[in-house]
């Protein structure tokens, strides 16, 4: 079984309590309206210690990734090797994830990625990605 995430914040508990419902939710600065990822108590921005948690449209690009060959954790020996990325959002945040259904040598800088929550167990969801496949489609081609 995959190790759940074990939280020690209320702000990430609810991070993970919206995934649990399928639902990729973020911080928005109520005072400039900024996204943040990871969670806090105050905007780096403007400071402002006013939010909502916003869904996202789980869109976005691939900023960058590397193929994990040796699992650090014996719930992962069987997904070796795997890409693990971290995806840039359209509402402008950066989220560390895994990126599934994907061959690592068709995998390049800025393709468009989608929200593919991953069933870990227990009620336990992760927001993994994968890649949109009409882009899959045009890169393979000559």
């Amino acid at each position: 079984m995959t190790p759940a995430p074990r939280t020690q914040d209320p702000l990430d508990e609810t991070f993970w309590s919206y995934c649990r419902r399928r639902e990729l939710r973020f911080q928005r600065c109520e005072g400039c309206g900024v996204w943040r990822f990871l969670p806090r108590y105050m905007c780096a921005q403007c400071g402002s210690p006013e939010f909502t948690w916003s869904e996202s449209r789980g869109r976005g690009v691939l900023y960058t990734w590397t193929v994990i060959h040796q699992a650090m954790h014996p719930a992962f020996a069987q997904d070796v090797p795997y890409v693990a990325a971290v995806v840039e959002l359209e509402e402008g945040v950066r989220l560390a994830t895994r990126l599934t259904a994907c061959d690592p040598g068709d995998l390049r800088l800025g393709l468009p990625v989608r929200l593919a929550f991953r069933d870990l167990g227990e009620g336990v969801f992760a927001p993994w990605f994968e890649l949109v496949e009409s882009t899959v489609e045009e890169t393979a081609a000559p």
